[in-house]
């Protein structure tokens, strides 16, 4: 999606659920190479991890995806849902039983399980955001 507009040129490209929002002060032609500008405020780690991302796509293409990742979003959801088993007395395993498929425990030995540690992450996280990192959801504070 493009739109040209009097301060540059806007354009959204989308790419299986991946959004790249750009604005082009000159737009480009040709073989011209691009540069990204980075405002050095509180919002620059999330800007810099954005023009990676997009640098990444303009030259390998669509990332590869590992099997079953979890994104943010749904990470904080199974974090909070095992923080829940957690505080019921759930062991790790009834909690990677309600957070994944049957069938993935059922892969290898619980005790060397990958899927063990992840619960054990979760399950920390989930402590973590229940005692005060929560209101790190909302993005680094601006300054006043």
């Amino acid at each position: 999606m493009r739109r040209d507009a009097d301060d540059g040129t806007h354009v959204i490209i989308r790419d299986d659920g991946i959004n790249h929002q750009l604005w082009l002060i000159d737009p480009p032609s040709g073989a011209m190479p691009m540069a990204a500008l980075i405002p050095l405020d509180a919002t620059a780690p999330q800007r810099t991890d954005a023009a990676l991302r997009f640098w990444r796509f303009i030259a390998h293409g669509r990332p590869r995806t590992p099997p079953a990742p979890l994104r943010k979003g749904e990470r904080l959801i199974a974090a909070l849902r095992a923080l829940d088993g957690h505080l019921a007395g759930a062991s790790y395993r009834a909690i990677a039983e309600a957070l994944f498929d049957p069938s993935r425990l059922a892969t290898e030995p619980w005790k060397t399980a990958s899927l063990r540690d992840t619960v054990i992450r979760l399950v920390r996280t989930g402590i973590t955001t229940m005692r005060g990192d929560y209101r790190n959801l909302l993005g680094p504070r601006r300054p006043d």
